[in-house]
């Protein structure tokens, strides 16, 4: 039997959360099905990455350390990760369904002639039969799929599980490459980031979100925001306020956002739009304020308040402010 290849991500000189959360999913995958755990991380001078990673689900660690890894590259990482599969004799390889994942998993896909699925939010093993979700028609439905052949690469969904926190008796090879500059169509010139505009809401343990009930965009630093800030949490919008341009679109949450799993979720004034709760309705707890008690926010909530927001949330705030004082 094949191996579980998880592909890790480093951001920033560290691995991403996301590929914490990606060794969840291969960790319960590996339980059901008697499949052992392996990853590929491709970089320069990774080597206490790959250790950390062995740690924390990774399981075998193949470590990809050349220079021409140190900078993202879709010919490079796919030698890499080529290697990394026949390496491991990998049957299952998953990504996390981020940038870099969209580009490398489609690629690798096509080139092992594996069946793909994106997105997926859930994994599951019934009757020996592995089943993936992932949500369509802009999350209205949840898909169950299946597939036949001998190979999958899957893209799982950020935020969708917690990332793995246990430990693991892990270990890390060296992965060989052969690897030159002349294998390169491109090459890495500089990376300009763009001045951050808002918060990474998929971090968050709390958020407090707003929606058109909010009524003006002024009301979101007086009203909203503050109850965020005493809660120790982040601020969040709906689609329609980012699109009235009350807030920058790093704060939307939704399928065209970013789809959060926070301990604590706050709906004030979000009457629920399916684009909305395919976002945040896996949340640990959520709470929706709405003066409309047919909201559909209210079907996901585990606890609703039908009231006017601009009575219950800032006495909400001030009970916050007054019990951590």
């Amino acid at each position: 039997m094949g191996s579980i290849l998880i592909v890790a991500e480093i951001q920033n000189g560290g691995i991403r959360e996301a590929s914490y959360e990606v060794a969840t999913f291969a960790n319960r995958l590996a339980e059901a099905t008697g499949r052992s755990v392996k990853s590929l991380i491709a970089g320069r001078d990774i080597g206490a990455l790959a250790e950390e990673f062995a740690k924390r689900g990774g399981g075998e660690v193949f470590a990809a350390d050349h220079e021409l890894l140190e900078n993202y590259s879709s010919d490079a990482f796919h030698i890499a990760l080529e290697a990394a599969v026949e390496a491991a004799e990998a049957e299952i390889v998953l990504f996390s369904n981020t940038p870099s994942g969209w580009d490398m998993a489609p690629r690798l896909a096509a080139a092992l002639d594996a069946g793909f699925i994106s997105d997926c939010f859930s994994i599951d093993v019934e009757d020996g039969v592995i089943v993936y979700h992932r949500r369509i028609f802009n999350g209205k439905l949840d898909a169950r799929l299946t597939i036949t052949g001998e190979r999958a690469v899957i893209t799982v969904q950020p935020g969708a599980t917690a990332a793995f926190d246990g430990t693991t008796d892990g270990s890390v090879r060296k992965l060989d490459l052969k690897l030159s500059a002349d294998d390169l169509r491109t090459r890495f010139v500089e990376i300009k980031a763009a001045e951050s505009k808002g918060v990474d809401l998929s971090k968050a343990d709390i958020i407090v979100s707003g929606g058109r009930g909010v009524g003006t965009p002024e009301k979101f630093p007086e009203v909203i925001q503050p109850l965020a800030e005493a809660l120790g949490g982040a601020m969040g919008a709906s689609r329609p306020v980012v699109d009235a341009g009350w807030l920058p679109h790093a704060y939307q949450v939704g399928s065209s956002g970013q789809v959060v799993q926070p301990k604590l979720y706050i709906a004030c004034g979000i009457s629920g739009a399916i684009q909305h709760l395919v976002g945040m309705k896996t949340s640990n707890f959520i709470i929706a304020i709405n003066k409309d008690p047919d909201a559909p926010i209210f079907e996901v909530a585990d606890l609703g308040v039908v009231a006017d927001l601009f009575e219950v949330v800032p006495a909400l705030t001030s009970a916050v402010q007054k019990a951590k004082s």
